[in-house]
């Protein structure tokens, strides 16, 4: 497979590791959107939220958890955004099921 995260996930490529445990791995994002910007991704190959399934949901609660965990570690007292977006037409670049978790600064909604 040619899964950029793959290769994170295997070790072929580096990366900047906040946390590792035996089902996700989370770094921080080579392209920050805030001062606080780290992926949490799954070590298995899920493609996107729309492949969650009940045999798999679980890895899903797991990383909430992971970022919560992660948030902490940060000081995002304040808050903090958890973001995923599924296919092509929400942005999705990498088929690799991840979640951004952002935060240390004032956030907008829908955009910024």
């Amino acid at each position: 497979m040619d899964c950029i995260f793959c290769k994170i996930v295997s070790g072929e490529i580096p990366s900047a590791k906040v946390y590792e445990d035996d089902t996700v791995v989370a770094f921080n994002d080579l392209e920050p959107q805030a001062p606080v910007h780290v992926l949490i991704i799954p070590k298995t190959h899920i493609t996107s939220m729309a492949d969650i399934n009940e045999e798999n949901s679980g890895v899903v609660a797991h990383i909430f958890e992971v970022a919560a965990i992660i948030a902490k570690e940060k000081g995002l007292d304040d808050g903090f955004r958890v973001v995923s977006n599924c296919g092509d037409s929400a942005g999705q670049s990498v088929k690799h099921l991840h979640f951004h978790l952002m935060g240390g600064r004032t956030f907008g909604w829908p955009a910024g």
